[in-house]
């Protein structure tokens, strides 16, 4: 077998726990959920070495039990012809996994038994798990899990997994599976007499000339990938001492099989389909049923007269918002730590220290630094990722990706590449790693360029904190629309500047659901925590280091040669210029350091920003913000994703558009009437 290199926390997994089960299926099926379900979101993220695709591994105790829990990425197939079939395949196997849960969409069993038949044909334990039974039965349709599990020759287990039904059952499945450690039994596909005789005669001549094959396979599962034409087995058995026979041997019986009809590949694909149709007509029965509210809903949201204005309503009802509850819980925060904290705080700090500029630089971190973090950042990203979390929960994500494939295919990307590119709404870094979905480097390019100009959560912030709640919502509504025309000139131009054609969209459209209320909250929290356990220390730090060269005057000293293009081409304060270019540490950042710089010299951490900015040069701010890099964390996950030389690219074009846009809105809005 050719040589690999492993996943190395797959490897420390197995070291440290009793048993690994790794969880499958394509990403509408609920396994994320079902993950989430069985290890309590207490996760972490590993890339295969080489590829950009993720791992999501958790650990769990069952009795006396330490089980590794691999969550493998989402694919509707494993044939290794795309970066996330590959490491779905190569985890499992390089990995040895004692388990396979492969989760099923039961509203839509055909086409997801498809994954399930190669996962059998591999030889693997296998466990399915028959998610959104309840939808199903809604639907008016009855799956028979025990008959289904006759004809798969696997376990079956129903699950409802965004209520927490049949997981348990499922994990004790999936152990008593892993433990028994028997050999993977399932239904063997016949492939009609002809490629039968095939696979029958190579296998053999397998088992004759190599003493071991890859991954441990048996001689068929080895057959059979041959003569689909699979590249990674045919590498791996070329590398064997006897495999160039093996190999000229499959060469000759597929010369002689497709001289007298098409590809052994198209009809083994095919034949798979048939099979998995089959067993899913045995296995399920229909009644009639009224049609689902849920259905109606979907339908409405994918059908464009009602889809689009559905999606834009939605859009500016998620950004109203986050303006009034975000505000009301700035306010509430502000008012509380004004009356409680702040005084204490200050007494305290003055009572340790009696150098005056050291006490009042330990305040700018302590007191103003935190507060402009609960009242300026915390209240929007916080009510964001809710808003996320719950669009997620409902499918509504999926809807949108199907609405606009037509739209988004004139950037040289497909539906799904919306998900991303709306996920960049809450945070660039996920949204950035979220374009492993798409299948060309290309794609992944465009994608993330746009995923950049995103007002993420943290610009949003800044948009709300700076233009909405001092000069208006109106000016803020501005800056987001503007956004939204430069996102659309931006994908257009590459889509031209950049050679290829957007691939084919392959995806079903989740059934609405309601949203899990804990599952809605788990969700928004572990997406928040960042905010709180990485925010807060750099806000602290950004905030003392300010006031440290604010009270030392060595802020002004800094600032000199950045003159001509913050006051003069941008028309801001120095101030808001040093904040700027803090800002590339956290994109919050640069509001709260104005807004700290507000809380120290005049007491109110908001409206006290027009004593050194005017409406106008706060909204030139604001503007500017949203444009250029989000972040350093941002560079960094494009670096790993895209290359170094294309996040230079993207982040030199982002700064360079940043400065172009602020200084045009600087010069001409005045002529408008500013």
């Amino acid at each position: 077998m050719a040589s690999f290199p492993s996943c190395h926390v797959i490897q420390e997994v197995k070291k440290k726990t009793d048993l690994t089960i790794a969880l499958s299926g394509n990403p509408n099926t609920g396994k994320s959920t079902i993950f989430n379900r069985i290890t309590g979101f207490n996760v972490i993220t590993a890339n295969y070495p080489g590829k950009t695709v993720s791992l999501n591994i958790g650990n769990i105790k069952y009795g006396n039990l330490s089980i590794g829990i691999i969550d493998l990425p989402g694919t509707y197939a494993i044939g290794a012809v795309s970066e996330d079939q590959w490491v779905a395949r190569r985890a499992v196997l390089e990995g040895k996994s004692d388990a396979v849960i492969v989760v099923v969409d039961a509203t839509n069993l055909k086409r997801n038994l498809y994954l399930v038949l190669q996962f059998i044909e591999l030889g693997l334990p296998v466990i399915v798990a028959l998610n959104m039974v309840d939808i199903a039965s809604k639907m008016g349709m009855k799956i028979d899990h025990k008959y289904l599990s006759l004809l798969l020759g696997v376990p079956v287990i129903p699950t409802v997994a965004n209520k927490g039904r049949g997981i348990s059952e499922l994990i004790e499945e999936a152990i008593r599976i892993a433990q028994s450690k028997e050999k993977g039994s399932g239904v063997v596909i016949s492939y009609g007499e002809e490629i039968e005789v095939a696979i029958n005669a190579l296998a053999d001549l397998i088992e004759r000339r190599s003493s071991q094959t890859p991954y441990s396979l048996s001689s068929r599962s080895i057959a059979t990938l041959l003569l689909e034409g699979d590249s990674e087995f045919l590498e791996a058995i070329s590398a064997l001492d006897q495999g160039d026979v093996i190999i000229k041997f499959l060469q000759r019986i597929k010369r002689g099989i497709e001289k007298k009809d098409e590809p052994i590949s198209i009809r083994m694909i095919r034949r798979r389909h048939e099979v998995a149709e089959a067993i899913a007509g045995k296995a399920r029965t229909w009644s009639e049923q009224p049609v689902l509210l849920s259905d109606k809903i979907r339908h409405y949201t994918i059908y464009p007269p009602t889809g689009i204005p559905l999606m834009l309503a939605t859009l500016l009802g998620s950004f109203t918002l986050m303006l009034y509850l975000g505000g009301f819980l700035s306010e509430v925060l502000n008012f509380v730590w004004g009356t409680y904290f702040s005084p204490i705080i200050s007494w305290t700090v003055h009572s340790l220290i009696n150098q005056e500029i050291i006490a009042r630089v330990v305040l700018w971190g302590f007191d103003a630094g935190i507060n402009a973090s609960l009242t300026v950042v915390i209240p929007y990203v916080l009510t964001f990722y809710l808003i996320l979390s719950i669009m997620e929960d409902t499918g509504y994500l999926n809807s949108i990706a199907f609405l606009t494939d037509n739209i988004m295919r004139k950037f040289g990307l497909h539906g799904r590449a919306i998900i991303p590119i709306l996920t960049g709404a809450g945070c660039s870094v996920p949204a950035i790693m979220g374009t492993r979905i798409l299948s060309t480097k290309r794609e992944r390019i465009i994608a993330s360029t746009l995923i950049v100009l995103v007002p993420c959560s943290s610009r949003i912030a800044v948009i709300v904190g700076a233009v909405a709640n001092i000069i208006g919502w109106g000016y803020a509504y501005m800056i987001l629309i503007f956004e939204i025309f430069l996102i659309g000139f931006v994908g257009l131009g590459l889509n031209k500047i950049l050679k290829g054609e957007p691939s084919s969209l392959i995806m079903e459209v989740s059934p609405f659901t309601t949203p899990s209320i804990s599952t809605v909250l788990k969700k928004t929290w572990f997406r928040f925590k960042d905010f709180i356990l990485i925010g807060f220390p750099i806000i602290v730090i950004g905030s003392i280091v300010l006031g440290a060269l604010y009270e030392t005057k060595l802020l002004w000293i800094i600032s000199e040669p950045l003159t001509p293009i913050i006051t003069e081409l941008l028309g801001l304060p120095m101030i808001a210029g040093l904040a700027l270019i803090l800002g590339v540490l956290r994109k919050e950042l640069a509001l709260e350091l104005l807004v700290a710089l507000a809380i120290v010299q005049y007491g109110f951490p908001i409206g006290s920003l027009l004593a050194f900015m005017t409406p106008f040069q706060l909204f030139i701010f604001a503007l500017v913000v949203t444009i250029y890099i989000p972040c350093v964390a941002t560079i960094s996950v494009l670096i790993k994703e895209i290359g170094l030389k294309n996040a230079i690219l993207i982040s030199a074009f982002t700064i360079i558009l940043a400065l172009m846009i602020g200084g045009l809105a600087n010069k001409i809005l005045p002529l408008l009437g500013w």
